[in-house]
């Protein structure tokens, strides 16, 4: 009896962390209720901090997360290039956590309505045993560069081992559509409801 009663333990600490783990948690979520985010037409994304292992993957992240943003048709995105050419003309050290006064000057330069920062978190493959699977996390935030004021700002974490991987075995999701699917979910709460003051 008590074998089955940890037995049964085990299998709801094991649904708990396949459900906390593996669905897309959108975390510490921001968003100023005075901001009129209908007059962001255009943005520019600053390289993305990168904390994770692989030191190429916050230009991926950052890429795919522009690509899905210009998929929604909310905003324009400048060209990573025009964005490389302005940090560079202002001398910026630290483009991926400008200060506000920076956020001002290279929205000025690069006439855009915010800039985008991000960092990523953690990125790539996760082992527990013999099972492997692909988890993201990241956090971002729009700068209002009129003010040089945050405005926005999410976490996200998406991925993982889940309960049935561990169970049946299986490698997941690809990690590409692991963080489209953490950057959809940004998207879903920055495009949400319309707040107060819209």
């Amino acid at each position: 009896m008590k074998t089955a009663a940890g037995y049964v333990v085990f299998v709801l600490a094991s649904l708990a962390t396949a459900v906390s783990v593996c669905s897309a948690q959108v975390t510490d979520v921001y968003r100023d209720p005075n901001m009129d985010f209908g007059s962001i037409q255009t943005v520019a994304v600053a390289p993305f901090a990168n904390l994770a292992r692989d030191q190429v993957v916050a230009d991926r992240v950052r890429d795919v997360f522009i690509n899905r943003l210009l998929a929604t048709g909310a905003v324009y995105a400048l060209p990573v290039g025009e964005v490389t050419r302005g940090i560079a003309k202002l001398e910026l050290q630290t483009p991926s956590s400008p200060t506000p006064d920076n956020v001002v000057k290279l929205g000025a330069l690069l006439k855009v309505d915010a800039v985008i920062t991000g960092v990523v978190r953690e990125y790539g493959e996760v082992r527990s045993g013999t099972t492997t699977a692909n988890i993201i996390s990241m956090s971002i935030q729009m700068i209002e560069t009129g003010t040089g004021r945050v405005v926005w700002s999410a976490s996200s974490t998406r991925g993982g081992i889940s309960f049935w991987n561990r169970l049946f075995g299986g490698g997941g999701q690809p990690v590409n559509k692991v963080t489209e699917e953490a950057v959809d979910a940004l998207f879903d709460k920055l495009l949400g409801p319309p707040q107060k003051g819209r």
